[in-house]
């Protein structure tokens, strides 16, 4: 059996009020972090889940005696386990966000390759540029990250007729062919047209696209990073953007919000999204989905879906 949870703290009303009724047993609470929780005493919360969007408040969570159990409402955990220790349980959104970002990944690669950027551009200039330009068709994509996100990537370039390259942590065959280790990564940047970053970000995972894998890419290259800032190099990337060599699309960067007076900001041989991969009208309902699900788990003592660090359900 799982560790008892039966007080938890939702991030505001609305999220709290998609998700009830309650199951029985369970008591929640409203916390946002930043102040004190309402409805419930602090040390009686078991279980978080945290806003959207990280705040600066966050450390208050190693403060909690009781906390067996965080949730995010994102794919991503870099950070908490550095918050909350090893006794606490981790639980992501995976899956919520798979969709919309493998569609921002494949927008941003097709917006890049037929650029759409410098059309919009063109467009507010009254100019008409007709010039060819590469086709994701006959592309040979390096896409680095197996999980989630990355299945359904993979799942929407296949009507392209691309050359697929996928890149896992280690090396290994699955039902949709191999999986190189990230240990060859440079070697097989060398021969790619279009790199797509999603692999999550941790200590081994940082700046695993280094200036060694950046300069190994070819001339024209397009490198495309809906994963964590932090997994490229974001100085030596922008060193081989601003010299013209490599092209990129960038939905996260380290630091992130880009700094004003970057100069990425003025290179049109970069797409800029604001960190919106998973950001869109599917979210809102498969998240809900997803703590609907998890509190029924909680509720029947079971261990609760898609655990990143077991803590004291391992």
């Amino acid at each position: 059996m799982a560790q008892a949870i039966t007080t938890i703290t939702f991030p505001d009303p609305a999220l709290l009020e998609a998700v009830a009724p309650l199951p029985q047993g369970i008591t929640a609470g409203l916390w946002d972090l930043r102040g004190d929780p309402e409805g419930v005493r602090a040390q009686d919360i078991d279980a978080v889940i945290l806003p959207y969007l990280p705040g600066s408040g966050w450390q208050v969570l190693g403060t909690l005696p009781r906390l067996k159990l965080v949730q995010t409402q994102t794919t991503g955990y870099d950070g908490i386990a550095e918050l909350v220790g090893p006794e606490v349980a981790i639980a992501s959104a995976a899956g919520v966000h798979a969709a919309a970002t493998a569609e921002l990944a494949v927008g941003l690669v097709l917006a890049s390759l037929r650029g759409i950027d410098q059309m919009v551009r063109d467009q507010a200039n009254g100019v008409w540029n007709s010039v060819r330009r590469r086709s994701l068709a006959d592309s040979r994509v390096l896409l680095v990250g197996v999980g989630g996100i990355g299945r359904e990537i993979a799942r929407r370039l296949a009507p392209f007729e691309i050359e697929l390259v996928r890149v896992g942590h280690t090396a290994r065959d699955d039902a949709d062919g191999h999986v190189h280790g990230s240990q060859e990564l440079e070697a097989l940047a060398a021969r790619c047209d279009v790199m797509i970053v999603v692999t999550p970000l941790n200590d081994s995972t940082h700046h695993l696209v280094n200036n060694r894998v950046l300069e190994a890419m070819p001339d024209g290259a397009l490198l495309v990073n809906v994963a964590r800032g932090g997994v490229v190099d974001s100085a030596a990337l922008t060193a081989e953007v601003l010299a013209g060599r490599l092209k990129a699309a960038l939905d996260v960067f380290d630091p992130e919000p880009l700094p004003d007076g970057h100069p990425l900001w003025q290179s049109e041989d970069v797409i800029i999204s604001p960190h919106v991969g998973g950001n869109t009208t599917a979210f809102y309902p498969r998240v809900v989905k997803l703590l609907r699900s998890q509190l029924g788990l909680l509720a029947q003592g079971e261990r609760p879906a898609n655990l990143v660090q077991t803590g004291s359900f391992g």
